[in-house]
Parts: structure tokens; C-alpha cells; sequence
């Protein structure tokens, strides 16, 4: 039998981070309830707590659950699951020693954690769950792997300090790539719009490298000139025809799997999605007149979260992107970047020694590079005690007032995009991978007593002995 043997799942209401509770999502969904039913728990589940995206009370019982009321779904569970983190008068009505399975970001809301503590609920915290040990595709080692030797020949010749980038194409395949050349630090990195013309280009010659697909591309008249011109390509499809089952086999080789890989539940390039979405709705609104597709665009950070913000605004038609690594942005170099843009997207996160004390984006930035009109869209955010990247976001937005106008140019750092236009999406994604761990190889559902280690290192708070208040 499983170390838990009830599980609460309760309604998002008004906390810390959800003002006026307009967060709606559920922890689990009706078919995922019936996965958990299955394996001999038993499921209770507020009323109403899947109304907010679109899943009946009905649904839930006829997937085995048993409905309570707000004043009795916290009292006598072994486990409770909900999606944000708890409201403080809810911890009162937990049973000492019960494990709360939430977004728990201890380290934004210090006096919610020590409450957590004083009552001694095990929290384990959903966004500090990863992967162990690390899973890295066969796609994703194809496409480090083959800009790794695009790049190769110029790293011989000392070159890629001067080394100008283009991906064409965002792919899930050309994704990795443009991940690995930013790990490489060329002078510029971009993706481009493969639809795009020679004379549209931004740079060619023998200091630029073009990296594509030809799988995909479709746009022979393109790469026929840029031959021409002197540049360099480097086609991925002819890399994984001529050398990808012996560059998969050199890499899993050499490169044995790490402790830890990435959140086992989480919706990041969703939220880089969600975020790019609202941002270029603000852009259009603030400059009626500009094209779209000609605005200069930067994202920091070529993450998982920065990498869903590359998608969607590639999927937008935005031509060319630049993607700022870390030496892009420190001090003075990342005024080059910032200089007349329209849409700035941070998605670099920092070290917590950093946090408060190295910003990326400065209120300087603000008042003297960034134009009036202009967007910031802050993936990242934080809280007073845990401070974002982005210096005029003192703490998260919130969909009750999500953005801010700071000289001039408006600035957001929702706490949860997803929920905007993505609520029901998200939860159905959230709630597999939360059930996934659950019962999958973690088996959380057994108890606290012997954690793998990527759950380990997400028990934030605890152990303790269950007991009765």
C-alpha cells in the first residue's frame, strides 16, 4: 500500500502569489484522478476546485473522487496537492506531519515557510523536483553536437570571438543548437526567419556561420546566395545522415548522465510562450504603427523558458532575433543590444548570490537606451527577498494588474503566464507530471521515508512524524 493513503486535491484561492485568486488551474485533472484511485489512495477533492478550467464536480466523481467542502478538504490527509503555494489560514487547518505537494518558492515568501515550519507540514516543493538522474534525446545530442563541429574550425583559428551566428529556422531540432552556439559565446547569435530574403539579411561573408535544416527549410534561392556570398553553412540533415549514429554514441560516451536533469513538473517553454504572446500584444498597442515582423527583438537566456519565448515569437514572424548569453549582457556590452529595441525578454536566471545585487536590465536602461513604447517581459521574476534580473521589477505582477509603465516603457513579470490564455492547457500538463511522480519511477506516493534523490532535494521543509494538532 502507498505511504500516502489520502490525498486531498484542493481549489486555488486568494495567497501570496494570487491575488483576488484569479488563479484557476487544478493540481489534477478527473483522468488523473482515476490514476491515482488505481493504485489504492483515496482521492478526495474540494468542490468546485476544477471550475476555473473547465472540469466539472461531476467528472471528478465518476473518476472515483469524493467532493468535500472547503472545511474539510485540509483536515485528517496524508498528502494535499495544490498548484500555487498554500493561503496562511489554510496551514492552520493542516494536520501537523501531513506533506503538502505545492509550487512552495520558499525563498520568496520567507514568513509563509517559517508558518510552514512552525506547524510542522513536510513541503515538498514541485518546482525543485528534477529528473535524476538527467535525460538528454538523441535529437537534442545531434543538434549540440552538429553546431559543436559547425563551430569547431573556427574555434582552431581563435575565431569565434569574432563569429557572427544564424540559425535558421526555430525547430524543435535547431533548438539545442542555438542552446550549444550560446554556450560558445560568438560575437552575435540570431535566429532568422527561413522565409527571409538574401537582401533581407543581416550579415554574410567569411565571419558568418548559417546553421539550418534542410529538412525543413524549403528556401533553396536563400542558401544558394549565401554560398555564393562567402558565408559559411552548415546543414544539420547532412550532419545526422553522414555522421549522427556515430556522434550519439562518441557523446553518450563521453558525457555520462548527470545527478540531476531538468523539473519534473513544470510548463516552461509554455511560460516563455504565454509571455511573448502578452508582450507583443502590448507592443502592437503602444506602437500601433510598427512591423511586427521588422521590430528588434532580444531575449536574454537560451534556456527552456527562453527557448518557448524564441518559438513563439519566431511563430509571429518576427525576422530576426538576437539571443544575449552571458557575456552579452554584463555591464556596458549589453547597452549594444538594448539601444532602440522594442521587445526585450529575459529569460536568464541568476545564482541566488546574485539575485538583489546584479541586474541585467537597469532602470539606467530605462530612462536613457530603451524608447518609450517599448516592452520588457521578465520571465524570470522574483520578490523583495529575491529579486529579478530585471532592476525596475522590484516583485512579481500579478494578473489583477499585470504590467507597470516605468519611464515610459511598460513592464511585466507575471507571476504564472500560462494562465494567460493557457490555464486549462498548463493544468492538464501539470497534473500528468505531478501524477507522473507520484507513481512513476519517484514513487512519491510511498512516503518520505526513502526519496529518490530528485525528489530529496525537494523536501524544503521536514521531516516530520505525523501527529494531530
Amino acid at each position: 500500500m502507498p505511504g500516502f493513503k489520502t490525498i486531498a486535491v484542493v481549489r486555488e484561492v486568494e495567497s501570496p502569489e494570487n491575488p483576488g485568486g484569479l488563479e484557476k488551474r487544478v493540481s489534477v485533472v478527473p483522468d488523473d484522478v482515476d490514476r491515482l484511485i488505481k493504485t489504492g489512495v483515496s482521492v478526495f477533492v474540494e468542490e468546485g476546485a476544477g471550475d476555473g478550467v473547465g472540469f466539472d464536480d461531476s467528472e471528478y466523481v465518476a473518476a472515483g473522487a469524493v467532493l468535500q467542502s472547503g472545511d474539510e478538504i485540509y483536515k485528517n490527509k496524508d498528502l494535499i496537492i495544490k498548484f500555487k503555494g498554500p493561503s496562511l489560514e489554510s496551514i492552520g487547518q493542516m494536520r501537523s506531519g501531513c506533506t503538502l505537494l505545492c509550487m512552495a518558492h520558499f525563498g520568496s515568501f520567507p514568513d509563509r515557510a517559517r508558518l510552514l515550519e512552525q506547524r510542522m507540514i513536510n513541503v515538498v516543493a514541485m518546482e525543485e523536483i528534477l529528473e535524476s538522474p538527467k535525460v538528454t534525446t538523441d535529437e537534442t545530442i545531434l543538434a549540440r553536437t552538429a553546431m559543436a563541429a559547425a563551430l569547431q574550425p573556427f574555434a582552431d583559428k581563435n575565431a569565434l570571438g569574432g563569429l557572427r551566428v544564424r540559425v535558421l529556422e526555430w525547430t524543435s531540432k535547431t533548438a539545442p543548437a542555438i542552446r550549444r552556439a550560446g554556450n560558445r559565446d560568438p560575437k552575435s547569435l540570431k535566429l532568422v526567419q527561413g522565409n527571409i530574403s538574401f537582401e533581407e539579411l543581416d550579415a554574410v561573408g567569411s565571419d558568418t556561420l548559417y546553421f539550418y535544416d534542410s529538412r525543413s527549410l524549403g528556401n533553396d534561392k536563400l542558401i544558394a546566395a549565401l554560398l555564393e556570398s562567402g558565408s559559411h553553412l552548415f546543414d544539420l540533415a547532412l550532419f545526422e545522415q553522414e555522421e549522427g549514429e556515430q556522434a550519439i554514441a562518441d557523446w553518450s560516451r563521453e558525457h555520462p548522465p548527470h545527478e540531476f536533469g531538468l523539473r519534473r513538473i513544470q510548463c516552461l517553454h509554455q511560460t516563455g510562450q504565454a509571455g511573448v504572446r502578452y508582450g507583443l500584444k502590448l507592443l502592437q498597442e503602444n506602437k500601433p504603427d510598427l512591423d511586427l515582423a521588422k521590430a528588434k527583438v532580444v531575449v536574454l537566456g537560451y534556456g527552456n523558458v527562453g527557448q518557448g519565448a524564441l518559438h513563439e515569437i519566431y511563430d509571429h514572424g518576427v525576422e530576426m532575433v538576437s539571443v544575449l548569453g552571458r557575456t552579452h549582457t554584463n555591464t556596458g556590452r549589453i547597452d549594444y543590444w538594448l539601444k532602440g529595441v522594442d521587445l526585450v525578454v529575459n529569460g536568464a536566471d541568476q545564482p541566488e548570490h546574485l539575485r538583489g545585487k546584479n541586474y541585467l536590465v537597469r532602470n539606467e536602461h530605462l530612462k536613457t537606451i530603451i524608447p518609450d513604447g517599448s516592452v520588457i517581459i521578465d520571465l524570470v521574476g522574483g520578490s523583495p527577498t529575491n529579486r529579478s534580473p530585471v532592476e525596475p521589477v522590484l516583485s512579481c505582477t500579478f494578473l489583477s494588474e499585470p504590467h507597470f509603465v516605468r519611464d515610459g516603457v511598460t513592464v511585466s513579470a507575471l507571476w504564472g503566464w500560462p494562465m494567460l490564455g493557457m490555464m486549462r492547457e498548463t493544468a492538464v500538463v501539470y497534473s500528468g507530471q505531478i501524477v507522473d511522480v507520484l507513481t512513476g519511477c519517484e514513487r512519491l506516493l510511498d512516503g518520505l521515508s526513502d526519496l529518490t534523490a530528485g525528489v530529496q532535494r525537494a523536501l524544503v521543509c521536514g521531516p516530520f512524524e505525523a501527529g494531530d494538532n
